[in-house]
């Protein structure tokens, strides 16, 4: 008797909980719902200033639209030496199609283009594809490989890493290595490695939106390119300090 009156009650509440579902309105919204948005930030905005005394503003920024999966980039970058009469270097300005493929890494595809903001420049065009996220132990990484209109074949990679000072503050390492595939004579870059760049910059936030910083960095060129410019009677390296803001909104 004990067990038909257990079975008829739990009957009873499996029916009043099927008949409540039924009762949920259908135009109710997902618990979790999917959404657009965007965020642009600002990781170096600087002024430098060299060991040959020479004074550079600096840029480097990237801007996204879109969900969890798919999304839209802008990535610029590039430099103005002061006072020296020439034009703004726009090292790169992309526009990438983006879909998260694993956990924290994307794969990004699109189009850029390069070069001397003047009216004489010649601008290096080209497709880009980028794998673009976070490796383990929090590294942030973008690493590219660029296809110009000649057929060149050119890569980057870029590393950083936040080292968490205090609540407010931080230290962050930074790695930028570049180089070719193919040699580009119309763009004067030779095969093999190009560049190596590493800097360390102290962060402090104000707000999670501003944030100033003070930092160092080393830069050399390598293979071919460090004999091009020995050639040239240039310098094959250089160390810089800086000061700026990393910034988002």
């Amino acid at each position: 008797m004990k067990n038909t009156s257990k079975i008829f009650i739990t009957l009873l509440i499996g029916l009043c909980a099927s008949s409540n579902a039924q009762e949920i309105p259908s135009d109710w919204p997902k618990p979790v719902e999917q959404y657009n948005t965007g965020m642009i930030l600002f990781d170096r905005f600087e002024y430098t200033r060299t060991n040959d005394e020479e004074n550079i503003g600096v840029w480097d920024m990237i801007g996204w639209y879109g969900g969890d999966t798919y999304r839209l980039y802008f990535k610029s970058e590039g430099e103005n030496k002061q006072d020296d009469g020439e034009a703004t270097d726009l090292e790169r300005a992309e526009l990438l199609a983006s879909k998260l493929i694993a956990p924290f890494w994307e794969f990004q595809a699109g189009i850029g283009t390069r070069g001397t903001l003047s009216s004489e420049s010649n601008m290096e065009n080209y497709a880009v594809i980028s794998l673009y996220g976070v490796a383990p132990y929090q590294f942030e990484m973008d690493n590219s490989i660029v296809i110009n209109e000649d057929g060149d074949v050119s890569f980057s990679v870029e590393a950083e890493y936040e080292i968490r000072v205090t609540q407010t503050s931080f230290l962050q390492p930074r790695l930028a290595l570049a180089g070719s595939l193919s040699e580009s004579e119309r763009f004067d870059r030779p095969s093999g490695f190009n560049s190596i760049r590493i800097g360390l910059r102290y962060r402090y936030e104000f707000a999670r939106e501003f944030a100033p910083y003070a930092g160092i960095y080393w830069s050399r060129s390598l293979g071919n390119s460090a004999d091009i410019a020995r050639k040239n009677g240039e310098s094959v390296s250089e160390t810089g300090l800086v000061v700026g803001a990393r910034f988002w909104f």
